[in-house]
Parts: structure tokens; C-alpha cells; sequence
């Protein structure tokens, strides 16, 4: 893996610092130092306290990333909405799970990545899935091609900068049109749940309605913390589960799954700089549910 920034700075800045301006954590920064990979200005090996003049150009390089062996690749299809040398931003169908496990098989998304960067002969064959959706959940994923991009995202994830917004169709009107869903959650002992819970993980989510039906209102939700199951157990506890949720209380009776799709996720690409911005349109389920 090989990046190249222009410092555009006034004054000269050490090589850690720059760094960490773009978002690089303190152990990426270290496993170079340490022998990972190499810094390079203007295309001469450098030692990782040199300083950078003003414009000039720093490289990164960082030994490739092998298949993990505990991930078996998948010819799977992938929706690809976005692709460069450091990102996959992939629309994942509801009933298709995020990562191996217990009940899964070995045809998850992170599967389906993995074959998908072999067979293209990629410079690293170890994907790292940014952002995770429940299996019967649907919509935009973000996927780092190395583990320089997990570090360079990581203080955006952290600091609630990254946007993430899901569109839901929950069951009843909701009385308000726009509001904070402020409730701690909680893991449910010995059972998939998480339940609201003073003794629970601080979690917010905020919602504006869309469209109404007669027995149904469309929201657009935005993740401020990110809990299993949050939008889940938020709007059952207001009374409204989501159509076909049948895990939180929501009528299952013409859908086998909650109707849940992130739509709209957007980050600042700590590579090139710019605001990277995506959405797409909803399932055909929720097209269902409205009619």
C-alpha cells in the first residue's frame, strides 16, 4: 500500500504530526516507525521525526495485507456503489450477513470482499469492514481496503463525525415530526435483545418523519452513537417497532424482516481530501409497505 499527501502548510511540520492532522492514529504511526512500512519526502527515505517543508510531497508505504485464513473468499455478487485504492462502499441486500459466524456460512459480505479483492489481484487481500448492518438489514457499508485506511477513519468513527442515516418504516403515526430518542441500552442475558436500561450504554437517536400512511410513518433516522440494535429498540420503546420486526414487537405479518435501510452515509476522505457524499434509493420492500 503506497499514499502520497502535498503538505500545504506554512511552516515546517514533523512527520507524526501532519500525520495525525489527516487522522492517522499513534499505533498505525508506530507500526511504520517500527518496521511495518517506510516514510518517504519528496522520494528519499526518511527518518520519522523529519520535518516537512512546505509543499512537499510524503509517502507512506506499508507491506501488503494477506487473506486472513479464518475468511474463506465468496463468489458472491456485490453491489459496488463506490471503489478507489482505499475504500468499497457496497448496498448490501437484506438476509445477506456482515461477518462470519455461527449461523452464517461462509458467503457473508466481509466473504464476498475477500473474494472479490482476490480476484482482482488487489495490493491487499484483508478487508476491514468500517461499518457493520444488522443481517436483515439493508443498504450502504463502508469497507477499508488496509488497515492505513481503519486508522485514518478511526477519529471520525470515534468523534460521531461520520454520517449515517437510515430510512424506517415503523409501525403507527408518530407524534412528533422531529425528535432525539435519548434512552441507554443494554444487552438482554442469555438472549439476542438489547432492552432500554439505566444501567445501559448511552445511545441517541434522532428522527424526522417523512411520509405517513394510514397505519405507518417513513423516518429518517441518524445514528449519534452506535448500539446493536439501536433503531430497533429505540422506536419499540416508544410504542412504534418496525414493520416486520419481529424480534422487538413489530408486525411480521407481510415482511420477514425489519424494514431498515441505511441510505445515506458520508465521510471526509482522509486520502484525497475530499468530502465523499452517497445514497441510494429504498428496497422495494418499503416501495411495498407505502402502497
Amino acid at each position: 500500500m503506497e499514499n502520497t499527501w502535498i503538505y500545504r502548510g506554512q511552516e515546517p511540520i514533523k512527520i507524526k504530526k501532519f500525520l495525525q492532522t489527516l487522522g492517522m492514529g499513534h499505533r498505525m504511526f508506530n507500526d511504520i516507525k517500527n518496521g511495518a512500512g517506510e516514510f518517504q519526502v519528496d522520494h528519499r527515505i526518511v527518518r520519522p521525526t523529519t520535518k516537512i517543508l512546505p509543499n512537499q510531497p510524503l509517502t507512506i508505504k506499508v507491506a501488503p495485507e494477506f487473506p486472513n485464513p479464518d475468511v474463506k473468499s465468496s463468489n458472491g455478487t456485490l453491489d459496488i456503489v463506490f471503489e478507489d485504492a482505499n475504500w468499497l462502499v457496497i448496498s448490501k441486500p437484506a438476509g445477506l450477513a456482515s461477518i462470519p459466524g455461527p449461523t452464517t456460512g461462509d458467503d457473508t459480505l466481509l466473504n464476498r470482499v475477500t473474494g472479490y479483492l482476490i480476484r482482482n489481484d488487489s495490493p491487499d487481500q484483508r478487508p476491514h469492514l468500517i461499518t457493520r448492518l444488522d443481517r436483515y438489514t439493508s443498504g450502504l457499508l463502508l469497507v477499508a481496503k488496509h488497515q492505513v485506511a481503519v486508522s485514518m477513519i478511526s477519529q471520525q468513527i470515534q468523534q460521531h463525525k461520520m454520517i449515517k442515516e437510515y430510512q424506517a418504516i415503523v409501525q403507527g403515526i408518530l407524534t412528533n415530526d422531529h425528535d432525539m430518542i435519548d434512552a441507554p441500552i443494554a444487552r438482554v442475558e442469555g438472549r439476542a435483545q438489547r432492552e432500554i436500561s439505566a444501567d445501559g450504554q448511552n445511545a441517541r437517536t434522532e428522527y424526522w418523519v417523512e411520509a405517513c400512511g394510514q397505519n405507518w410513518t417513513l423516518a429518517r433516522v441518524r445514528l449519534h452513537t452506535g448500539r446493536t440494535h439501536q433503531i430497533r429498540v429505540h422506536f419499540s420503546h416508544l410504542g412504534h417497532p418496525l414493520l416486520g420486526d419481529h424480534l422487538y414487537g413489530g408486525d411480521a405479518s407481510r415482511f420477514d424482516h425489519q424494514l431498515l435501510c441505511a441510505s445515506h452515509i458520508a465521510f471526509d476522505d482522509p486520502f484525497t481530501l475530499r468530502h465523499l457524499d452517497f445514497k441510494i434509493e429504498l428496497p422495494a420492500t418499503f416501495k411495498q409497505a407505502m402502497n
